[in-house]
């Protein structure tokens, strides 16, 4: 697979997973208040907030493995830039 697709796919999934993880994230802080009802589960559309905490959690997760993965094959970029931004140019006057 050439890098470019590469990049396209672990972006794009890291996008979904993105919009996964911050979604989630809402339907639990906005929808489901904290502690513990009486007598009844707390859903949101229909699922539950455990459901819900499992889907937040493990979107989250696979986020920070997506992001390392962006990062190391962005890595040349990386450094090439760091080096550019500490390293003036030789004819550059200060």
């Amino acid at each position: 697979m050439n890098k470019p697709k590469l990049n396209y796919i672990i972006d794009f999934l890291a996008l979904l997973s993105f919009i996964l993880t911050a979604l989630s994230g809402l339907a639990i802080k906005l929808f489901m208040p904290g502690g513990v009802r009486q007598g009844r589960s707390q859903e949101f559309l229909g699922i539950q907030k455990e459901v819900w905490s499992e889907i937040h959690d493990w979107a989250g997760i696979l986020l920070i493995i997506l992001v390392i993965i962006h990062f190391i094959l962005h890595w040349e970029w990386v450094v090439g830039m760091t080096k550019n931004i500490f390293q003036p140019d030789k004819g550059e006057t200060k």
